[in-house]
């Protein structure tokens, strides 16, 4: 009777095991299309495969694994909402990069996205663009005046307001003609045809700064530790209090189960009066207007209970199924989750040994 349960779990594991040796020869021998390599190393990464290993067994590079993970979930996507058979014909063999960055877009979107680049054969570069101008104009709660909702109505507004702001008339007449090229409705084509004869210069304006602070002294460095409960204390409630190892660089500390953690921060006026904050790890180079390349972890703080637009700050939003960060210059729709209150630098530390000797701090 006991051996019934060992052979059959034993069986389940032989089928798992040769499954994933058949997705791994199917990726080192490139069959199939790019879909199926993107669906494979998914469920080789779910089945606890890491990237890296699948990289030493397939040749396909963690990074390259990612992109087509993710432009696999797009093509999924925009399946689903419905595209042209031009458009899923072409994706189905080449196109991931492309696919890639539409990730930051809508379902419904994704797909006219998808058309719009089959139809130009847009280039990369021009793909991160536009995907950029869907998604900006996704959060107006009403199309602009003479454009309607259609995704080259849309691409044909970015140009339209690139153009406004532009005084050197080639660039100007290049902006244009773009804006020509997209436009879908002919409501958008007039809008964009005055233009050429009204040459009035509508400076964009410029995007607020982060509200960047750096941690200077020590005593800007609080420790977090848990509360066991109040005094006289159960022994088994004491020793149920979990270990709490600080991590580097903001002392964050995590929870036992889960993705979430504990962070330290000082109490500030702006951190007081926040209603809802929430942190969030990010690099310096993933947030706007600043360096690009700069390898710093900073701390992001969103205020979750202030969701009234201002001109001065940047908001989290939808940008598909991803949090964003997005500076409106004028009223946008209801979907913003929060205002950025805070962006935190880690303290200068040039021998953290020193700093843990105490007789060198009483000195």
């Amino acid at each position: 009777m006991t051996s019934t349960p060992s052979n059959h779990s034993d069986g389940h594991a032989t089928t798992a095991a040769s499954d994933q040796a058949a997705l791994l020869q199917q990726l080192r021998r490139k069959q199939g299309t790019w879909v199926a390599w993107g669906q494979a190393c998914q469920t080789l990464q779910k089945a606890g495969l890491s990237p890296q290993k699948i990289f030493e067994e397939t040749g396909f590079e963690p990074i390259q694994q990612n992109q087509i993970i993710v432009a696999a979930q797009v093509y999924a996507s925009m399946l689903a909402a419905g595209v042209s058979e031009q458009a899923r014909s072409h994706f189905q063999q080449r196109g991931s990069d492309l696919l890639y960055e539409l990730r930051i877009l809508s379902q419904s979107d994704r797909a006219q996205a998808a058309d719009l680049i089959v139809q130009h054969s847009l280039e990369i570069e021009q793909v991160r663009e536009i995907a950029k101008a869907l998604r900006e104009y996704s959060y107006s709660e009403q199309p602009p005046t003479g454009f309607t909702k259609h995704a080259g109505d849309a691409v044909a507004y970015h140009y339209w307001r690139l153009a406004r702001q532009q005084a050197d008339l080639p660039k100007r007449s290049r902006l244009i003609a773009q804006g020509l090229r997209f436009a879908h409705s002919g409501s958008a084509r007039e809008q964009i045809e005055k233009l050429l004869l009204d040459f009035t210069v509508v400076k964009a304006k410029p995007a607020p700064k982060l509200p960047i602070y750096r941690l200077e002294t020590e005593t800007e460095l609080p420790r977090l530790i848990p509360v066991a409960g109040e005094w006289p204390l159960p022994t088994e409630a004491f020793k149920a209090v979990p270990v709490t190892l600080a991590e580097e660089p903001f002392g964050l500390v995590k929870f036992a189960e889960g993705p979430g953690a504990w962070v330290p921060v000082p109490g500030w006026q702006v951190i007081l009066q926040a209603e809802d904050p929430v942190g969030i790890l990010a690099q310096a180079r993933q947030l706007p207007g600043l360096d690009p390349n700069a390898t710093e972890t900073v701390l992001l703080v969103i205020d979750r209970a202030q969701r009234d637009w201002r001109a001065d700050s940047y908001f989290g939003v939808e940008a598909g199924d991803r949090l964003d960060l997005q500076w409106f210059d004028a009223q946008p729709s209801d979907r913003l989750l929060g205002r950025v209150i805070l962006v935190i630098r880690p303290k200068r530390i040039l021998d953290e040994d020193y700093t843990r000797e105490l007789w060198q701090i009483d000195e």
